[in-house]
């Protein structure tokens, strides 16, 4: 396996093990929520006990469209062709510059393989849209800073 190969299974995996772990958080505060409103007997206090049972389905619902976020973070790395190799830097790349290295897949933050930092990012994200599309040798001006792209594998 080629060092650029073996760098990007490992960044893979481990934006994989991130979206697990935030999927899994996500399923275990929908299932206790869910148990909450199946315990919940009706009190003397009718009223207060309507308003937990309202607050607790919004919370439900809010979990519902984070699991849907992470659902859709999922599909994005299910995309992601690992041994596809382009000098245009699209999802899946992973882009050397003069300052970071970057994942092109989702926010998965600081990442490292063999001490080196790499920081996953989403096409979507501004610094992600602004390397999209480009080539080894390009400068990209990010927040009144320029930098070089070195290397994109």
């Amino acid at each position: 396996m080629s060092n650029s190969l073996e760098i990007k299974t490992k960044l893979l995996e481990q934006c994989n093990v991130f979206c697990q772990a935030k999927l899994k958080t996500i399923q275990f505060q929908i299932e206790e929520i869910n148990k909450a409103l199946t315990n919940e007997t009706k009190s003397s206090a009718g009223d207060k006990h309507e308003t937990g049972r309202a607050m607790l389905q919004l919370e439900r619902e809010k979990l519902g469209t984070q699991l849907a976020e992470q659902q859709k973070l999922q599909k994005v790395l299910s995309r992601i062709q690992i041994n596809k190799t382009s000098q245009v830097i699209g999802l899946g790349s992973v882009v050397y510059t003069t300052q970071a290295n970057y994942f092109l897949a989702i926010s998965a933050g600081e990442l490292q393989v063999k001490g080196t930092v790499y920081y996953g990012i989403s096409i979507q994200t501004p610094i992600g849209k602004l390397l999209l599309g480009k080539t080894t040798g390009c400068e990209v001006e990010f927040r009144e800073e320029i930098f070089t792209i070195e290397k994109v594998t």
